[in-house]
C-alpha cells in the first residue's frame, strides 16, 4: 500500500493495529552523502561484527522497546535499506517514508525539517527522531524513551561541546539556551573550534544538539506549517535547508511547544567523511573488548 506526500507516493504498512502506547523510532537517511561520494553512510560496515551502521544503531534503541520504526530515504536508497532490512527488525515493524525533491528546481533535499514532515503518514504516536549516520548509545534512547512513556511532552539530549569538537579546525552545532531544565533557545552556531570557545560565549560544558529529539505527534503538524512557509519564502533557493534544531527553536520562541533537556556526558558517535570509517570501526572494536 502507498500514500501521497506532496503528491509523490510512500511505502506505507498499515498502521490500524497500532494504539496510542506505541512510540516510534524514526531516522533520517535521505540524505545525499555527497561528502561521502554518494554511499549511504547508514549501510557503511561499522560494527565489530560487520553490521552496518544503521543496524548496530537499531540494536542500541531495539531494547528500549520500540514497538515501529521508521526509515526516511531517497528514492535513489530505499530498494538497498528494504533489501538489507526488509520489512522489519526483530520484530518491530518497519515503515518506509521518501523524501522528495525537485530536481530541476533543487540540488538537495530541503533538510531535516522536511524529512520529519514526509514521515506525518506514519506517526500516530509520539516518536524519537535522530540522524541515520550517528550513534547515540542504548542509554540515550531509553532515556528518551522513558520520558515519552511516562511523562509525556518533548525533550531532548544535550551533549557536552567539549565531546563534540575536533582537536583541530571548526564545526557548526546547534547551542541550546537552557533554563530550569527547559530550551529557550536552539542557536546554529558556525565555526566553532577549541580555540575560540570564549570569543563565541562558549565554553567546554555548553550543552549542543546532536540532532536526537523526542516528540509528541502534534509537533509535526506545527513543523508543516512553518515548513509551508520556508518554502514559500525561499522558493528561488536551490540549496537552502530547513533544519529541525532551527525550527524547533522557533516553536519554543512562539510559545508553540516546550522542549525539557537531559544534560550527558556520552559522547555521540558520528561518520561525516570517508575516513570517519576506520576510526568509528576501532572506536567500535575497542568499546566491545
Amino acid at each position: 500500500m502507498t500514500v501521497s506526500y506532496n503528491n509523490k507516493k510512500i511505502y506505507k504498512t498499515s498502521l490500524s493495529k497500532h494504539k496510542m502506547k506505541d512510540v516510534a523510532l524514526v531516522y533520517m537517511l535521505a540524505g545525499l552523502s555527497s561528502r561521502f561520494l554518494g554511499k549511504p553512510k547508514g549501510l557503511v560496515k561499522i560494527g565489530p561484527n560487520n553490521e552496518t551502521l544503521i543496524e548496530y544503531s537499531l540494536n542500541e534503541a531495539i531494547p528500549a522497546g520500540f514497538t515501529k520504526i521508521i526509515l526516511i530515504v531517497s528514492e535513489k536508497t530505499i530498494e538497498q535499506f528494504k533489501s538489507l532490512l526488509g520489512n522489519d527488525f526483530k520484530g518491530v515493524p518497519i515503515f518506509y517514508a521518501l523524501q522528495h525533491f525537485s530536481q530541476e528546481q533543487r540540488d538537495k533535499p530541503w533538510g531535516t525539517a522536511d524529512a520529519l514532515c514526509s514521515a506525518k503518514q506514519f506517526l500516530d504516536c509520539p516518536f524519537i527522531i535522530c540522524n541515520g549516520d550517528d550513534l547515540y548509545g542504548q542509554k540515550s534512547f531509553k532515556t528518551l524513551y522513558e520520558h515519552l512513556k511516562n511523562k509525556g511532552g518533548n525533550t531532548t539530549i544535550g551533549y557536552k561541546l567539549k565531546n563534540h569538537l575536533p582537536k583541530e579546525g571548526e564545526v557548526n552545532r546547534g547551542i541550546f539556551k537552557i533554563k530550569n531544565n527547559k530550551v529557550e533557545s536552539i542557536k546554529e552556531t558556525f565555526k566553532i573550534s577549541r580555540q575560540n570557545l570564549s570569543e563565541k560565549s562558549l565554553d567546554e560544558n555548553t550543552p549542543c544538539s546532536s540532532n536526537i529529539f523526542a516528540f509528541q505527534k502534534e509537533v509535526v503538524s506545527l513543523l508543516e506549517k512553518e515548513l509551508v512557509k520556508f518554502k514559500e519564502e525561499n522558493k528561488e533557493n536551490r540549496t537552502i535547508e530547513c533544519l529541525l534544531p532551527e525550527e524547533i527553536g522557533k516553536l519554543i520562541k512562539k510559545n508553540k511547544i516546550e522542549l525539557s533537556l537531559y544534560p550527558t556526558d556520552e559522547i555521540c558517535i558520528g561518520i561525516t567523511n570517508p575516513e570517519d570509517e576506520e576510526r568509528v570501526r576501532n572506536q567500535l572494536k575497542n568499546t566491545t573488548n
